[in-house]
């Protein structure tokens, strides 16, 4: 059943590498901006929920970061 496989899927199959790279590359910047407003919002009211909002967007800008990184490098190693 499965060693009769007569489809093209490995020849055609496609790797979400780029655009998993496409997103996290525009999620860095947003994140970065996000982090920056958030952190000045926080200076400038002294509300703590600015600061939250800061530090989960800055949580995302470093996962955007780390994601990049491990793109670039399975991209690499690719033939």
């Amino acid at each position: 059943m499965w060693g009769n496989r007569s489809g093209t899927e490995p020849k055609n199959a496609k790797s979400p590498l780029r655009v998993r790279a496409g997103l996290a590359a525009v999620a860095l910047p947003l994140a970065l901006a996000a982090t920056i407003f958030f952190v000045y919002r926080a200076v400038a009211t002294g509300e703590s929920v600015w600061t939250v909002e800061a530090v989960i967007s800055a949580a995302v800008a470093v996962t955007a970061a780390i994601d990049l990184v491990v793109i670039r490098r399975r991209m690499g190693n690719r033939q």
